[in-house]
């Protein structure tokens, strides 16, 4: 395997000091680090980026997140290790990744879960590292970057 070109945000070195400060923003808003580490783990999931799935598993089990929810969150809907928060924030981050799957992408179902367990700093730092990651995993996706390459 080869990756296509260097990550943009490295090509570009004034890319990616902002987008390092959005992360840690993402992490400054009172959200537990293995909530955001699963957030971060199933978007990147959802949009087959292999070297952001890579390092997203890595980081979550640096959080304290065990192997057995590392192994499912793909399928957090069908198994029992994860909060009803972890849940809302899941729902929200895979409604938030798939924009175009429905007419309203992040419907008020999903929002009122969320909202429930989260308070505004809260959901804007979920939001953030919905955004951020996506980000990553469409400059990696797109020049294709190796899992693992990154340390």
């Amino acid at each position: 395997m080869q990756s296509r070109m260097q990550n943009p945000a490295v090509v570009l070195s004034d890319a990616m000091q902002p987008i390092q400060a959005l992360l840690k923003a993402a992490h400054g808003g009172g959200v537990d680090a293995q909530t955001l580490e699963l957030v971060h783990l199933r978007v990147s999931q959802i949009n087959g980026c292999s070297a952001c799935v890579d390092g997203g598993t890595k980081t979550a089990r640096k959080a304290g997140v065990g192997d057995e929810r590392l192994a499912t969150v793909v399928a957090w809907r069908e198994t029992p290790y994860f909060s009803e928060e972890e849940r809302a924030a899941l729902a929200l981050a895979e409604a938030a990744t798939r924009l175009a799957d429905r007419p309203d992408a992040v419907g008020d179902e999903i929002w009122d879960a969320a909202a429930s367990y989260f308070d505004e700093k809260q959901l804007a730092s979920i939001i953030l590292m919905i955004g951020v990651t996506n980000l990553f995993n469409r400059l990696n996706a797109t020049t294709r970057q190796i899992a693992g390459a990154w340390g």
